[in-house]
């Protein structure tokens, strides 16, 4: 029978596909949008933040890929010791004029277009460190460290030191690509970890309330009145300097900006009428607090997010700045600003890191206005 024929013979509508954003979360992402200047800051940022963590293969003092006597090398990822190339030592210079000419000799290598580590020392610059940036000199002076002058084979653009080099003679650029990253991904991994702990901290009282509440307050409030940078000055003083051990140091005291956050929006939304209903059905805290209450409560948490990233990048520049940061020898904006501070006369130094630093900061905070506007409920819910 024909379903035309007999009206009560309907067809079965699928249902709607769900997509992968809410609908909420799809005008979020136009408000996002909307703010232009945020928009392209995230974009800028991320292009950047990608760059720096390939930056083995952007600034490096080993080639990217050679071939020798019919093997290919991944010098970048793997150690060759020297005695592959006819020398003796553990690790291989490819910097070293003898190497260069007997891998040349029998095969190629494919360069970074920065051929300079982070702590790579150039032992050809004109004279004495800190030397400018070679668009500053004449080609002469440029080329004056190396054996034949100007027509040293070696007196290319990939050996020249576009931002100048320090007073160790390290390139600039290398440093401000490697110190860009560990400044990066020591804010993210900072800021992660204090919002875990600190949205936990807030949860915890904002939901439970009553003397849990009142004792957790009182401790943060003690926690919160303490010299924080001193006390930073002194454990970082007397534990060995490190990635981790300053990423621990600052964790200390990091996560109490969440806190007060977190446990204003659960003492607001735990006496809501389906977080009562979700208690009389049997549902247990934990899925209360986990599906129910936190994602409000992390509407104003991830607005405060780029705003805590942009403080942790400022703090380790200044711990950096004033020694008390990474290790000696770590690609820092921090000691950068310290060395531009000492030498005067290569004001290239402080305003490297000036503007790396500004650039940065700039991003995140445009980032920062961006992410409040799509969280703004008179936006989103209009």
């Amino acid at each position: 029978m024909d379903a035309a024929a007999n009206p009560a013979v309907t067809t079965p509508v699928k249902p709607p596909r769900k997509g992968l954003l809410s609908p909420t979360n799809i005008r979020r992402w136009q408000n996002f949008r909307a703010n232009g200047r945020g928009y392209w800051a995230l974009w800028l940022f991320m292009v950047l933040f990608i760059l720096s963590l390939f930056a083995e293969f952007l600034a490096n003092d080993r080639p990217i890929i050679a071939s020798y006597k019919g093997e290919v090398l991944f010098p970048v990822l793997i150690d060759y010791p020297e005695e592959k190339f006819g020398g003796f030592l553990a690790e291989t210079d490819y910097r070293s004029s003898v190497i260069a000419e007997e891998i040349n000799a029998n095969g190629w290598m494919i360069w970074p277009p920065i051929r300079y580590s982070y702590r790579s020392v150039n032992s050809n610059i004109p004279h004495s460190a800190p030397t400018a940036p070679f668009w500053l000199m004449t080609k002469e002076e440029r080329c004056a460290g190396y054996p034949q002058g100007v027509n040293d084979p070696d007196c290319t653009l990939g050996n020249l030191n576009w931002l100048g080099t320090d007073d160790q003679a390290r390139d600039v650029l290398a440093r401000v690509i490697y110190g860009f990253r560990i400044s990066v991904l020591f804010g993210l991994v900072l800021t992660i970890c204090s919002a875990v702990i600190g949205v936990t901290a807030g949860a915890v009282q904002g939901y439970f309330g009553g003397w849990t509440d009142l004792l957790l307050q009182r401790f943060i409030e003690i926690w919160s009145s303490m010299p924080v940078l001193y006390i930073l000055l002194i454990i970082a003083a007397l534990l060995p300097p490190g990635f981790f051990v300053l990423l621990g140091i600052m964790l200390l005291f990091s996560w109490v900006g969440f806190v007060g956050i977190v446990r204003a929006e659960f003492l607001r939304a735990r006496n809501f009428e389906y977080v009562r209903a979700a208690r009389a059905l049997g549902v247990n805290n934990r899925t209360i607090m986990w599906r129910h209450l936190l994602p409000n409560a992390m509407v104003a948490t991830l607005t405060f997010l780029p705003f805590i990233l942009s403080g942790s990048i400022t703090t380790l520049t200044s711990l950096d700045f004033l020694g008390f940061g990474m290790p000696p020898g770590s690609p820092s904006l921090g000691e950068m600003i310290a060395q531009g501070k000492t030498n005067l006369q290569a004001p290239w130094l402080g305003l490297t890191a000036f503007f790396a630093m500004s650039i940065m900061l700039s991003l995140l905070i445009f980032i920062g206005e961006a992410v409040r506007d799509a969280f703004d409920p008179r936006k989103t819910f209009q």
